[in-house]
């Protein structure tokens, strides 16, 4: 009752007394990775997570891909970084990643973009492909969490397949 789930990837468990030292959490079935150090944990049992009030326990579901975008001071500040996918093996997984200008209803016109990412385990394979809207290029910085293979792409909003294999 002190833990949800956000989206099917996410696992928060907040913090929420004051002197707390450990936090107990509850992780489903499966793989699952810890945000902050990217240490691989089974499921279907409870851990124990040491914790600060600036440390709340956050877990991902393996197959999870999460974009993580540079900080921005408002919405659409440009910036010169590329967006991080951050992708946690050990199972197939898909995010739709949406996109608009962040400051108008141009969207209500059909002025933004929708990407399909694709993770395919058994063959490390990141597949991305435009899935509505308009079409976007972009760069991405894709993470494998726990390896040492980041790779930089250049998305120029048709289908491309990005490999990891060792």
């Amino acid at each position: 009752g002190d833990q949800y789930l956000w989206g099917r990837d996410i696992l928060v468990a907040p913090v929420y007394k004051e002197d707390a030292k450990f936090r107990e959490v509850y992780l489903p079935e499966g793989t699952w990775y810890d945000w902050w150090n990217g240490k691989e944990i089974s499921g279907g049992k409870p851990v124990f997570r040491k914790v600060d009030l600036a440390t709340m326990p956050i877990y991902i579901r393996a197959g999870g891909i999460i974009p993580v975008d540079p900080a921005r001071q408002y919405v659409y500040e440009e910036v010169e970084e590329p967006t991080t996918l951050r992708i946690y093996p050990g199972n197939d997984g898909e995010f739709i990643l949406y996109q608009d200008d962040g400051k108008t209803l141009d969207y209500l016109e059909g002025e933004y973009s929708v990407t399909r990412l694709n993770w395919d385990d058994s063959e490390r394979t990141l597949t991305i492909e435009p899935a509505g809207g308009d079409t976007i290029k972009k760069e991405f910085l894709v993470e494998l969490v726990g390896e040492d293979t980041d790779k930089i792409i250049s998305y120029s909003g048709t289908r491309m397949q990005v490999s990891f294999e060792d």
